[in-house]
């Protein structure tokens, strides 16, 4: 078993110099990033050791920025790779050409991770880890106020959950985006929406970097967050008491890694993406500050006991095909739906909320016909959308946001609308929950 192991391990990295030996002569490897230190460094550590003379650069970057990025500097192309969760984002890069197919040579590596393929067909970019979106939790935060455990999105809608979740803002998050889309997708867009108000309504804070949301839980500066299963599972592995849930309405995608177009280092590129699908380049997924799931369903047996396992866990089979095309198509109109409905006008929608399970309670008491009316007459005022489903993907709404770095006119008067109308919405919901409270005491 040893020297079969040690043969595989053999190959794949004969595989990974083999790819390095064409390397640059400074032998600089350059990466856009949306993962953490916590995440690049093992890897980044582990590469250099595999491939001798290679040498790692990290740019860190969200999502959106990195792409941004890249094609503001293709004319002047310095960066070798882009390496992230989103699927969309790839599809964007890869919709500009400003990405270069590469099929790795690497074996042993899964064709779908549950329903969703790992590869691009077009091989413009591959998986190299599985991620899935759900709720981590704070053991002792929700011990000491006596919350409840979630098991679904709408669980975070619930009256005891006010003023104790936190999420980041899908628009400065590719990771909190795919979350979002997920509901939309799984729930369809009006029945979607209407559940991601009602969590916002509950929301502690919308913070701008998708770290801040695992640190405020790991902390106990709130008790729950919505984030992506890793951010949880590295927490754990770090010692933090805390707990994640993948809701039934949720998927499972690949993060990826991509040779950008016109490269100056494709060679080390190339073996870059080598090393992260052979054995010793999965296995560095397993170390506590990662906690990604791999696509080589072999590396699985030596993972932790209680490791999940796409490949083998039946609650993780079946679960939604994610559509990343229909994401990537509507992404700046989810993107700015949320930032001007619930990040801008969250303390509205919060008032309104805490109202709302006011009349709730007082209704378990005595009920009352007319207050329960006013109550649902609020809530669909929340969650009415300014616009279509058909709309958010439209040409013209496209139009309005694919401006570069200068806000075009039309994506500002989108975004005065869509404000105004949350703000319209939500004083109009607040007076019926205010006059529904006064028929239910």
């Amino acid at each position: 078993m040893f020297r079969r192991s040690a043969l595989v391990l053999g190959s794949a990295l004969g595989l990974v110099l083999a790819s390095g030996a064409a390397f640059a002569q400074t032998g600089k490897v350059t990466v856009v990033t949306s993962f953490s230190k916590d995440v690049t460094d093992p890897i980044k550590k582990a590469f250099e050791k595999a491939v001798p003379g290679a040498t790692l650069e990290v740019q860190n970057r969200n999502t959106n920025a990195g792409v941004k990025f890249i094609e503001e500097t293709k004319g002047n192309n310095q960066v070798d790779l882009f390496w992230a969760s989103a699927p969309d984002a790839f599809e964007v890069l890869k919709g500009k050409k400003l990405l270069s197919a590469y099929k790795p040579k690497a074996t042993g590596i899964a064709e779908k991770v549950g329903s969703y393929p790992v590869n691009d067909k077009d091989g413009f970019y591959s998986g190299f880890a599985a991620s899935g979106y759900g709720i981590m939790w704070n053991e002792r935060y929700v011990k000491a106020n006596k919350l409840p455990t979630p098991k679904e999105w709408q669980d975070l809608a619930q009256a005891p959950y006010f003023d104790h979740v936190s999420i980041s803002a899908p628009s400065r998050s590719g990771t909190t985006h795919l979350t979002i889309e997920t509901i939309l997708q799984g729930e369809g867009w009006d029945k979607g929406w209407r559940t991601t108000k009602d969590i916002a309504g509950n929301l502690r804070t919308v913070t701008d970097r998708s770290f801040g949301v695992p640190e405020a839980v790991n902390s106990g500066q709130v008790g729950y967050g919505i984030v992506i299963d890793f951010f949880a599972f590295s927490s754990q592995g770090a010692g933090f008491p805390v707990k994640f849930v993948y809701p039934s309405v949720t998927t499972l995608v690949p993060a990826n890694v991509a040779v950008v177009a016109n490269a100056p280092n494709k060679a080390g590129a190339e073996a870059f993406i080598e090393f992260l699908l052979s054995p010793t380049g999965q296995e560095v997924l397993l170390e506590p500050t990662i906690r990604r799931l791999p696509v080589r369903p072999e590396t699985y047996a030596k993972a932790p006991a209680d490791y999940p396992n796409p490949f083998k866990d039946k609650n993780l089979q079946g679960l939604l095909t994610f559509n990343a095309e229909l994401s990537e198509g509507r992404t700046a109109a989810v993107d700015t739906l949320f930032d001007q409905l619930i990040t801008f006008q969250l303390e509205p929608l919060k008032a309104v909320t805490k109202v709302l399970h006011e009349v709730d309670a007082a209704l378990k008491k005595k009920d009352n016909a007319q207050a329960r009316a006013l109550a649902k007459e609020a809530r669909d005022l929340i969650a009415a959308m300014p616009i279509t489903e058909a709309q958010a993907a439209s040409p013209e709404i496209k139009a309005a946001f694919t401006g570069g770095k200068e806000k075009s006119s039309r994506q500002a008067e989108l975004e005065q609308q869509w404000a105004a109308f949350a703000k319209e919405k939500y004083a109009a919901a607040k007076a019926k929950a205010d006059e529904a409270l006064k028929l239910a005491r």
